[in-house]
């Protein structure tokens, strides 16, 4: 069977999953005011450090038997997932800080095509045209939803946020494809990710010139900067990649992709509700076009 396929007798199990899905797509979208309100180009570092590092305290002991039932290879694979992790977060929030909001929505949003490519070259099984049409749709919608805030010169950021598009593709393939940890749970699993990357985010600001440290921007932080700091802790980044684990398992990396691909759809609502930002006509349209690429796309996987 085609790893872009589902059995046709599940589509109840596939609402279930789709479900949660669309709720990360939410937070995600949601997410960018929230990382505008307490980031800086000095403090990157920092509030990565914080934000993954507020969980892991909760997620050691709700999962501590879990993780010490853990194999070496798990830790292992869990650990490298990590890494793919943390690169993920170090290129999206560097590109967000160096090009433009809409640039940064546009590109990351190419993840919906590059995960159902990749996953064709390495399953040798074709996607079908279904699938590649809805993806085309919702990225087209994509396109319309950010014209009105128009486009930049192409930057080091727009590059930044290709390859963090590409990181996803990556991170996407590899929780579903990396035997190691196919056997274990999601709350392990997740912890280890978590702690790994900390580890890369503290190593990194260790080194000299590379910002302000956590205890820095932490004592600089005012009440709105922590509510903000734990809203992507808590929902955008415990309970988002949770999820994102546990869903890999029961549909396809593309299905997952292209559901997750709706976040700059939640992330133009964020900011016309809590911004004041406005939709024109175009952005309207494109905003039905994502949400009826991915319905199409659901069908398609299904």
């Amino acid at each position: 069977m085609s790893a872009l396929a589902l059995p046709a007798s599940r589509p109840a199990r596939a609402w279930l999953t789709d479900v949660p899905l669309l709720a990360v797509a939410v937070v995600w979208g949601a997410s960018y005011l929230a990382a505008k309100g307490v980031t800086t180009q000095s403090t990157v570092l920092a509030v990565l450090v914080l934000r993954f590092g507020i969980v892991l305290p909760v997620l050691a002991a709700a999962g501590w038997r879990a993780l010490r039932a853990l194999t070496a290879a798990q830790w292992r694979g869990a650990g490298t997932l990590g890494l793919i992790l943390s690169g993920i977060f170090l290129l999206e929030t560097y590109g967000v800080v160096h090009t433009s909001a809409t640039n940064a929505g546009l590109i990351i949003s190419l993840t919906m095509i590059f995960t159902p490519l990749a996953e064709a070259a390495v399953t040798r099984v074709r996607p079908s045209r279904a699938f590649l049409g809805a993806a085309g749709t919702s990225v087209l919608g994509v396109v319309l939803l950010t014209q009105g805030g128009g486009f930049t010169t192409p930057s080091a950021g727009d590059l930044l946020m290709l390859l963090a598009a590409l990181a996803r593709t990556v991170h996407v393939l590899t929780m579903a494809r990396l035997k190691s940890v196919q056997g274990a749970e999601a709350l392990p699993l997740t912890s280890v990710q978590l702690g790994s990357a900390v580890v890369v985010f503290a190593l990194l600001c260790a080194v000299p010139g590379t910002g302000s440290t956590p205890w820095d921007a932490a004592a600089a932080f005012e009440p709105a900067d922590w509510a903000g700091l734990l809203f992507l802790s808590v929902f955008c980044t415990l309970f988002a990649f949770f999820v994102q684990m546990w869903a890999v398992r029961r549909t396809s990396p593309s299905r997952v992709s292209l559901l997750l691909g709706t976040e700059p759809l939640w992330a133009a609502a964020a900011g016309i509700a809590l911004g004041g930002e406005r939709l024109g006509v175009m952005g309207v349209l494109g905003a039905v076009l994502v949400l009826a690429g991915t319905g199409w796309g659901r069908r398609a996987a299904s």
